[in-house]
């Protein structure tokens, strides 16, 4: 490849990522993104600080063996899951229509 083509490449790429298209596509990411993976930081923390500082808490018995420190590590999988499908859906609903639009201006400006 030549010089001259990679950078009328990387001037397309460049006029791509400062359209307000992809401006757009960013922000929708990092308003779902940011919140989440700190919402799910502060919950982590949280069971993490519980298990060492509140073992009389966390050694709660609910019914048998379980007690709440079981019960809130597998929430910790629950939660995972539950942000997965979130994601997916919001993905689905924002990101995606957006990116579509993206790439037909990207592949219909190539022909």
């Amino acid at each position: 490849m030549s010089t001259e083509t990679r950078s009328l490449e990387d001037e397309d790429w460049a006029a791509v990522q400062n359209s307000p298209d992809f401006v757009e596509l960013r922000r929708r990411l990092r308003r779902f993104v940011f919140p989440m993976a700190g919402l799910f930081l502060v919950w982590y923390l949280v069971y993490v600080l519980l298990a060492d500082y509140a073992h009389g808490f966390m050694s709660t018995k609910v019914f048998g063996n379980i007690n709440v420190a079981l019960i809130l590590g597998l929430l910790q999988f629950v939660s995972t899951f539950v942000i997965t499908g979130l994601y997916v859906r919001y993905a689905n609903r924002k990101l995606d229509p957006q990116s579509a639009k993206i790439r037909e201006q990207i592949e219909g400006g190539a022909e």
